[in-house]
């Protein structure tokens, strides 16, 4: 999918919290060499190069535009561009980080033990991932590939939940790990402006269903969507519109 860093960082203070958040829970005091996998624009990495200003930060992602966005502020930060998927450092890494990227990848079975083989003793693994597939934002995208003209060019882009339940990385986890700590936060997104959630949508699960269109079935999928999600998310009376959103979080440290 090819990523608009624009549309992405509209909402830039709510998808930050809980790269925050994730980042606050991590018991490291000098990790030599820090990885932000799936970094984007950077606005995390940056963060990981002012808590640890000793550590070597590097900040990985496949995506040009979002590299580009990343490098415009001159910092001591590395940006690689690699597929996540395929990442492997060149030598053990004391923190590897993931911010919002992993549930893009498939097979997590084998993602998060491959992940963990990479740390060095006492490394941490420290990711965060959306589970809100089950929420009205996703499910009306399915609900309006499937209801007009386009759904024979979309509906293969429709797919299981990527993330699983905590319990499963604790299973698969555990047994590699000196310590795993899962929790879940469901953040009250308080948004403005036209059509907001559909805005935060597009900034990142949409945006791969808007790409296959032109621009007359674009506009008219978009009205589709932002007409059923304004259905089950109204605004507030000062123009706020709630938008709560689940989390999974994960800091598993290698023995």
């Amino acid at each position: 999918m090819a990523w608009d860093p624009e549309q992405y960082l509209k909402f830039s203070e709510p998808r930050l919290r809980p790269a925050v958040d994730l980042l606050s829970r991590i018991a490291l005091d000098a990790p030599r060499s820090v990885y932000d996998l799936g970094c984007g624009a950077g606005n995390v990495t940056r963060l990981l190069a002012a808590r640890w200003p000793e550590a070597t930060v590097t900040g990985v992602d496949d995506s040009d535009a979002m590299l580009e966005e990343a490098a415009r502020i001159p910092s001591r930060i590395v940006w690689r561009k690699r597929s996540v998927g395929d990442w492997a450092p060149e030598a053990p890494a004391d923190l590897v980080y993931s911010n919002a990227a992993l549930h893009w990848l498939p097979e997590h079975a084998t993602l998060f033990p491959r992940l963990m083989s990479m740390l060095a003793p006492r490394g941490v693994l420290a990711a965060q991932m959306p589970r809100n597939w089950s929420a009205p934002s996703h499910t009306l995208v399915a609900a309006t590939v499937r209801s007009g003209p386009w759904r024979s060019k979309l509906e293969h882009l429709l797919r299981p939940a990527p993330v699983n339940e905590p319990r499963f990385y604790y299973g698969i986890l555990a047994p590699l790990a000196a310590s795993v700590d899962i929790w879940e936060s469901e953040y009250l997104q308080a948004l403005r402006g036209d059509d907001p959630v559909k805005e935060f949508v597009k900034g990142s699960y949409l945006k791969q269903f808007l790409d296959q269109l032109g621009t007359s079935d674009r506009a008219a999928f978009e009205d589709q969507y932002a007409m059923r999600v304004h259905e089950v998310y109204p605004s507030e009376s000062d123009g706020t519109t709630l938008f709560p959103f689940r989390r999974l979080f994960i800091i598993a440290t290698r023995s």
